[in-house]
């Protein structure tokens, strides 16, 4: 069945991108990750940034159930037009669906509080004890640890960069003073971690220097929203949020959880290290 919105879409991506051809599987991660450009490019345009024949992008539209790739484009547009609203229009359509009193300021943090709780809730089933440990051992034996957060992930990056200072590791946020984080990344090496932290719509800085970071065998730990996250494929850890685009904002409670968790797991494995190298004296 062909999709009638952008998330059904994505959710037909998702379905069919392990059946689909590499090239093909290439295309659909250029299509989550840069939604604008397909929205806004020609056929010709798009085939010529993605290095592939226009042909291959109608197949790409044909095999999601599209007549052909300006019928696939629409859903794009239709996205762009959405990524744009502001905070009062996202705030508009909150009030057309609200129900009685839920835009009265106890009832806008009751829904707050409810989506926190699910999202808690969630986030302890999906984070793996693998992932968690393997985190872990790498924040604790680096060499330094660089942090990098923009737009709507920095606070959670500050919130990491700042704990880890505290547990006296060599922690630095890349926070982009002065253009400067592209200079800063080239000096990751491989007994270093880059911290990577970004959601839908991905921040295309984060996601360039997470890649170069892994290429030159630093340690990279994502902390994103789903496999398909252009983040993923650079990381030696991974963890998976899960993707809330149906809010109007983005909840913070669960990527926060998450790195107070990374934190205080750092500090008892540097307690428990010390005290066996304690021991051992």
């Amino acid at each position: 069945m062909k999709p009638k919105t952008y998330e059904d879409l994505r959710a037909a991506i998702s379905r069919e991108y392990p059946r689909l051809s590499r090239q093909l599987q290439r295309i659909a991660q250029f299509a989550l990750e840069h939604p604008h450009e397909l929205a806004l490019s020609t056929v010709a345009a798009a085939a010529a940034r993605l290095e592939v024949q226009p042909s291959s992008l109608v197949r790409f539209a044909n095999a999601l159930g599209f007549a052909g790739f300006s019928d696939m484009q629409r859903l794009f547009r239709s996205h762009l037009v959405e990524r744009s609203t502001t905070y009062r229009e996202r705030i508009a359509q909150l009030r057309e669906r609200a129900r009685p009193g839920g835009t009265s300021p106890p009832g806008v943090l009751h829904e707050f509080v409810t989506d926190s709780i699910h999202g808690l809730e969630q986030l302890a089933e999906r984070i793996r004890p693998a992932d968690l440990r393997a985190a872990v051992r790498q924040l604790a034996g680096a060499q330094s640890i660089q942090v990098i957060g923009l737009r709507r992930s920095f606070p959670v990056a500050a919130y990491l960069a700042y704990a880890l200072n505290r547990l006296e590791l060599p922690a630095q946020l890349l926070d982009g003073t002065g253009g400067m984080n592209r200079e800063f990344a080239r000096r990751i090496g491989r007994r270093d971690v880059l911290v990577a932290i970004s959601f839908r719509s991905y921040t295309p800085e984060t996601v360039e220097i997470a890649a170069e970071c892994r290429k030159r065998g630093a340690g990279v730990i994502a902390i994103t929203d789903g496999a398909l996250s252009p983040l993923a494929a650079s990381a030696s850890v991974c963890f998976e949020l899960g993707d809330d685009t149906k809010r109007a904002f983005r909840s913070l409670v669960e990527p926060l959880c998450l790195a107070q968790a990374l934190v205080v797991s750092v500090g008892h494995h540097l307690a428990e290290r010390s005290g066996g190298a304690a021991r051992a004296a």
